[in-house]
């Protein structure tokens, strides 16, 4: 078994190692698509939106209702795209860590 100093310093790394994998994630893109591309939201794979593109054919006080929910898919699209990169960043990290079976990050 392990001293506690050792495993401090392994906690330590593990948050050390976390906090980069977080800070990465605002740095990755990712673009949500919707009404075949008349609608596009980009956003980090940490969540935040980083721009809306609406094509011109959109912009009618006629097509209101439909921008919008149009807007909320493209907004769900890029939510999923990040939530799956930013799993797939948080599997790389936590890859090279010596972890006991079944334990879970962030803490």
């Amino acid at each position: 078994m392990k001293n506690i100093d050792e495993i401090l310093a392994m906690a330590q790394n593990v948050q050390n190692e976390l906090e980069k994998a977080q800070a990465n994630l605002d740095t990755i893109e990712v673009e949500g698509v919707s009404g075949g591309g008349l609608v596009k939201v980009k956003a980090s794979a940490k969540g935040r939106i980083i721009g809306i593109a609406i094509d011109d054919s959109l912009m009618q006080l006629s097509e209101k209702q439909m921008l919008e929910d149009l807007l909320a898919a493209a907004y769900n699209d890029a939510r999923a795209k990040a939530d799956a990169v930013s799993g797939t960043e948080m599997s790389k990290m936590t890859s090279g860590l010596s972890l006991p079976p079944g334990f879970k990050l962030p803490f």
